[in-house]
Parts: C-alpha cells; structure tokens; sequence
C-alpha cells in the first residue's frame, strides 16, 4: 500500500501521498475558494462572449477570458466538471505554488532543483453527478503541446474534501511511468485514453485520503477515477508543475496531429 511506504519508495512508483499535509482551516479556505472562482467563471460565461469547442466525445468546453469550462456530459442541468487554469483567480490558491511542503518533493518527482508553472485545474466531481474519467495518461493531452517536454510534467492533486472510491477515488497503476507512453485506444474518439488490452493494470491502487492530503505523480503514472455516487462532492486542485524556465500550458498551441508520434 502505498501510505506504508517512505518517500523515497513512493517516488520510484511514482505515486506520492502525503496524507493531511494541509491543516483543517487551509483546506476550508481553498474549497471556498474553488467555489468563489467558479462562481466568477461561470457568471462571465452567462454575462459575455465566450468560444465553445466540442470534443470528439461530445464533451463541451467553453473558454471564457482564459479559463477553460469543462462541462459534465450528461448533468442536467448543466453541472461545472472542471476549470483551467485556475491557480491566478485567487491568491489563496496562487500560494501553493511556492509552499514548500508541496515544493520539496515535487522537485524530487520533477528532478529538478528549480520548479515551474505548467498548468492548474479544479476538479468539482459533484456528487451524484460527477463523472469518471477512463485509463489515461496525463502525457499525451500535454504532448500535443509541449512535444517532448510533457516527459517533465508531474501533477500534486490537493483534496479539498475526504476521497473515497464511492466518490471517485483517484485509481493509479504503480510503476507505470517507467514503460513510457502507454498504447491508446485507437477505436475511442478523441485518440487520448489508454487501451487497456494492450496496457497491464495489475497493481493498481485506489487512493482514499482525508481532506488536505496531497497526491503527486508524474505524467506518464496510467489512472482513473470512477464516477461520484456518493451524496457528497469530491474537490480538487491540481497543480501541474515543470523545471523552470519552460512556456506554460496556456503560450502552447494544441496540435493533434503530435498523437501520430506516440503508440
């Protein structure tokens, strides 16, 4: 399990959990203010012009002033999935970036002395509507942007709430980074999840953590997560980081026909 293991064990696997890093009253202010930006976004949605893409799978993103909404599929009424960038709508989101106790594995994970931006997102995962996310790598999205670079890219996942497989743990294989870009499932429309047939989940865990826990793994880590059916939310904020000095996610323009280079 991976809770049972020291730091330098948990970095070889490449899934990192660090359980009650923040305190109570830290994790409280961040979820209000998860909240306080997605009630701004989505206000500046329904007020103002924004650009609306359809994915492949019929999933709806909306840009609005830089932020991306990404809409649950089926909620109905229409239920926020998740919001990118976040981190520079609010200060107290913004601090983490620099808080050391996130920072000083993080490099380790990164390797590398100096850290920097890539990408921050807020994951809502309502309850009863939140919805699963098939096996995936984080690599491939962000290869379409940075190419080889996104090699260097790991995520620490912040809970803002208790996580619970019932509401949608998060589900990592272990070791998996090690193999490289894993094979995707050429048959699912948008050409970015993995194929399971062609790729060994064995080993998997699911990691259930109190809020304020922390979850780091690089971008190559094979995940998922189930859908929420609890009665309560299951929040997070993800922030993407790279060695300093690289563009961040949001100066990169996305070029599909990068997948063509992966397996």
């Amino acid at each position: 399990m991976v809770l049972d293991m020291s730091l330098d064990q948990q970095l070889t696997r490449g899934v990192v959990v660090l359980p009650r890093l923040l305190g109570a009253a830290e994790t409280t202010a961040l979820g209000q203010a998860a909240e306080s930006v997605l009630a701004r976004v989505t206000g500046r949605a329904s007020h103002g012009t924004t650009e609306v893409t359809v994915w492949p799978d019929g999933h709806r993103l909306e840009r609005v002033d830089g932020t991306t909404v990404h809409w649950e599929p089926q909620a109905r009424p229409p239920v926020v999935r998740s919001l990118s960038p976040v981190t520079h709508l609010d200060p107290v989101l913004d601090a983490l970036w620099t808080d050391d106790r996130i920072t000083a594995p993080m490099r380790r994970m990164v390797g590398s002395a100096r850290l920097g931006r890539f990408t921050s997102k807020l994951n809502f995962k309502r309850a009863g509507v939140g919805s699963e996310f098939p096996w995936h790598q984080d690599h491939p999205y962000w290869y379409c942007c940075a190419g080889p670079a996104a090699r260097d890219v790991a995520t620490a996942v912040v809970f803002l709430d208790d996580v619970t497989a019932d509401n949608g743990a998060l589900v990592l294989v272990p070791g998996s980074h090690l193999a490289g870009p894993a094979p995707r499932d050429r048959s699912e429309p948008t050409g970015l999840l993995v194929d399971v047939a062609r790729t060994d989940v064995r080993g998997a865990v699911t990691v259930e953590a109190p809020a304020g826990s922390v979850l780091m793994f690089p971008g190559l880590v094979v995940h998922r997560s189930g859908p929420n059916r609890s009665a309560a939310d299951r929040r997070s904020l993800l922030l993407c980081f790279q060695p300093a000095g690289r563009p961040e996610l949001s100066d990169l323009p996305y070029r599909a026909e990068r997948l063509a280079d992966l397996p």
